[in-house]
């Protein structure tokens, strides 16, 4: 009996010359907050309206818990949607709203009121039955969409960068609580989102695409520490990333230097794309360090400085909580571990 809920198997989607999706192969587990994440285009919300039935594959398949969805329409299938536009009802008051899909289901009023008064208070919005729409902030109407999805009981819901339109602090607290709802329900989220830091905080799995195809699909903490590509290392956080040749296992030559790492298993002096995080760079006395340069820049972002340094021509960027300045000269240390070595690829 497999755990997966939905597959998507060889999705391919084009709008006149534009290939969305090319050959897209997707396996999402019961129970499981997916994020798909990359930039504007690269096919995620396409993905999201095919697995929802707004939109149709030209090749390929969706299966639902191992049915053919692909002619079944949106009504038909287990997920509800919420979009970044709330799309709320504004002439009803909130518990309209919430009951207006139990209501098209001819579902008896006693069991509406007691799901809608469940969900008010999966919400946290409990006696806001009666308050209009308009009077609701920005984040409230968003709690309220999600019930309104979240009422019809579905099996999946599906989430259309739903935090876009909300300030910072709004945003970030509600991250936490949609990750406090999919675990406390136990369904399937499906979240759409071009931001990082919603991706890392929220997901159990996170999806990496670009142009129509996945670049990487691992955990949070996988997709960081151990980026396949420079394109899912450039997009997740930012990176130092340079030339270099694998000359063996374990030796690696980048920046005019050889270095010891940790990876092994590439050709004899192999090209080879390395990525080191800023925050793993250890910040020395020009006269000890691997590398030297010069810093050109220093900027304080509250928890860190971010440092960029030129040398020879080349330019890093690192965090770390010790300032320096701009002018001076500075070593640089890199340990094994943090030197992370990726197979060349276009982008």
């Amino acid at each position: 009996m497999t755990d997966n809920i939905i597959s998507l198997q060889g999705i391919s989607k084009t709008y006149e010359d534009n290939t969305v999706l090319d050959g897209l192969n997707l396996d999402i587990k019961k129970n499981e907050f997916l994020t798909l994440l990359g930039p504007s285009g690269c096919g995620k919300t396409t993905t999201l309206k095919i697995i929802a039935g707004f939109e149709y594959a030209d090749d390929g398949k969706v299966l639902f818990e191992n049915k053919d969805m692909n002619n079944i329409p949106p009504y038909e299938r287990a997920v509800n949607t919420v979009f970044q536009k709330y799309a709320l009802f504004p002439h009803m008051n909130i518990y309209e709203n919430i009951a207006f899909g139990l209501k098209i289901k001819k579902m008896p009023k006693d069991e509406i009121d007691k799901k809608v008064k469940e969900m008010l208070k999966l919400v946290a919005l409990e006696g806001f039955e009666k308050r209009s729409v308009d009077s609701l902030s920005g984040g409230q109407q968003q709690r309220i969409a999600i019930a309104r999805a979240l009422v019809n009981e579905p099996k999946v819901l599906l989430l259309d960068e739903p935090l876009g339109a909300l300030d910072l602090k709004l945003r970030q607290e509600m991250q936490t609580e949609l990750k406090k709802i999919q675990q406390k329900l136990g369904i399937t989220f499906i979240f759409v989102t071009h931001d990082q830091e919603e991706a890392l905080t929220m997901s159990d799995t996170i999806v990496v695409m670009n142009k129509g195809k996945i670049q990487q699909m691992g955990t949070p903490e996988d997709i960081y520490n151990e980026p396949e590509n420079a394109f899912v290392a450039r997009f997740i956080g930012e990176s130092n990333i340079f030339d270099g040749i694998m000359h063996d296992d374990y030796k690696v030559e980048f920046c005019g230097k050889n270095f010891d790492c940790v990876d092994k298993g590439f050709n004899k002096d192999e090209n080879i794309d390395v990525v080191i995080r800023p925050e793993d760079i250890k910040m020395t006395a020009a006269s000890e360090g691997m590398l030297i340069g010069i810093v050109t820049s220093v900027v304080f972002k509250g928890v860190h400085y971010e440092i960029e340094v030129d040398e020879n021509g080349r330019k890093w960027i690192i965090h770390n909580t010790q300032s320096a300045k701009v002018g001076e000269e500075l070593g640089m240390d890199i340990y094994p571990e943090d030197i992370h070595i990726m197979k060349k690829v276009s982008e």
